[in-house]
């Protein structure tokens, strides 16, 4: 076992690096060190001499990926890119354009994310599993079709509507919430019942789909014969072997999602105002912000490679066939 995390984990450094010089690429290719300079000097006319000296400052004045003024290893040490990302690896994820410490900010914003992302995830998996082995304990009749339509109408409509429809609906019109803001402690909860509830909408159509495939699988296999054979009711074979067995296709989907939870949701932070990762992601490409994005973009990528190892020693635990050498 421990060997094979280990390789995993070194098998993740090429990943990572690929993933840094994506990053790089695409953000310089949209963005130049002149244009972010003028975006953070903030002022109607900069001169050259205060645009050079910002990048000097914040060391965008290097080449990016070759720099043909060195000599030796230095060509490829002395840039932009192996200065930035060496760091990255180490977790020191420095400061951002304007001087913030990004670990602080990652520290202080990771709680508004997994306010949100946590009940979210919990209370839609519950959801989408029991209304998934309703819709197989009575599959074939009339409530099969209705949901499936239902989860397909569900699935087309963009996760934006259900947003907007959300504040207009529950805040506007009604008042019942806070149609945007944030405040610590229990107070906060009034601003995190609608992006709870809508986000859990929203994943129904895909995450019933998802768990009823995976339960029709199972329903008519030998050891569900058998248990029927047994006399057991038809609830003690869904919740007593069906969903044992069906554990694990649906620890595929959910192990690798819980590390990146705290990474919290893009559109539904910005849109409600919510001062968590997301949000400070989306503002970071308005304002240019390169520190915040590579690190945002890395961290990432590293906490997604850790769900994929979770998942592969979760199916240890719970396929006994299942060895990791």
């Amino acid at each position: 076992m421990l060997a094979y995390i280990i390789r995993r984990l070194l098998f993740a450094v090429p990943i990572l690096i690929g993933v840094n010089l994506i990053t790089f690429a695409l953000f310089f290719m949209v963005n130049t060190p002149d244009d972010m300079a003028r975006v953070h000097l903030g002022a109607k006319q900069t001169s050259p001499e205060m645009i050079t000296a910002w990048k000097q400052i914040h060391g965008y004045d290097k080449p990016l990926f070759y720099n043909e003024k060195a000599s030796g290893l230095s060509k490829l040490n002395e840039t932009l890119f192996v200065q930035e990302s060496l760091k990255l690896f180490w977790f020191d994820f420095g400061q951002s354009d304007d001087g913030r410490q990004i670990s602080s900010d990652i520290k202080e914003r990771m709680w508004p994310s997994l306010a949100i992302a946590l009940p979210t995830f919990i209370i839609g998996l519950i959801t989408n599993i029991a209304i998934a082995l309703l819709i197989v304990l009575f599959r074939g009749s009339v409530l099969d079709s209705a949901t499936m339509v239902v989860a397909v109408a569900i699935m087309s409509i963009s996760g934006l509507f259900y947003i907007i429809a959300g504040q207009v609906l529950f805040s506007k019109i009604w008042h019942w919430v806070p149609i945007s803001g944030y405040t610590d402690g229990w107070d906060g909860m009034k601003f995190l019942i609608l992006p709870i509830l809508i986000g859990i909408f929203a994943g129904l159509g895909a995450g019933v789909r998802w768990y009823r495939s995976i339960f029709l699988e199972e329903i008519n296999k030998d050891y569900i014969r058998t248990a029927r054979a047994k006399g057991l009711s038809e609830i003690k074979v869904l919740f007593g072997h069906l969903l044992q067995n069906g554990l694990l296709p649906i620890l595929t989907g959910v192990v690798v999602v819980i590390p990146t939870l705290f990474m919290g949701s893009l559109i539904m932070e910005s849109f409600f105002g919510i001062p968590g990762l997301g949000s400070y992601t989306i503002d970071a490409i308005h304002a240019q912000d390169f520190g915040i994005v590579k690190s945002m973009v890395f961290l990432g990528s590293v906490l997604y490679i850790i769900g994929l190892i979770l998942t592969d020693i979760s199916y240890t635990f719970f396929d006994p066939r299942v060895r990791l050498n």
